[in-house]
């Protein structure tokens, strides 16, 4: 059976890169079911493309959701191209997102019910913001990785 959707955790995710490609970060902000901010923190990745960089949001964004045992999850984007692929509704034909999304597939399997969404910018922006800072510290911001629990996605993912 699956969870109600009281049980719902909520996860919002984003990347971006200046020049595409160029020097990119990635944020995540996860929420369990009673609207409690768990996790958020942005990741520096180097050099990639804007896509890539949101992939590496999702991909730790769903890693910290399943880490602490997330049975019900609705991830919210501004990426309509990348929760497209995810659903299925567009096929991933670029080479360079193929890995991340078959990773990103992967973690998105161990959820019982994983719902994704396309949403504005504007209802992005905490994502947004910890990415950015990302890319102006050339480093990692906000919660530790320790108390995100994103094992699986520390460092460079791809």
């Amino acid at each position: 059976m699956l969870p109600s959707s009281e049980s719902t955790w909520v996860l919002y995710t984003d990347g971006g890169s200046r020049g595409n490609p160029g020097p990119a970060g990635s944020g995540f902000v996860l929420f369990d079911s009673s609207g409690a901010r768990v996790c958020a923190a942005g990741h520096f990745i180097g050099e990639a493309t804007n896509n890539r960089a949101e992939y590496d949001g999702l991909v730790r964004g769903l890693s910290s959701a399943v880490s602490r045992g997330c049975r019900s999850l609705e991830v919210r984007m501004d990426s309509e191209l990348i929760v497209r692929q995810m659903t299925g509704r567009y096929r991933v034909k670029n080479e360079g997102l193929k890995e991340p999304f078959a990773h990103a597939k992967a973690l998105a399997a161990r959820v019982d019910r994983v719902r994704f969404m396309h949403v504005p910018r504007e209802e992005n922006t905490e994502a947004d913001k910890l990415a950015n800072e990302a890319m102006d510290a050339r480093g990692p911001v906000g919660d530790r990785d320790d108390v995100c629990g994103d094992a699986e996605a520390q460092g460079t993912l791809f």
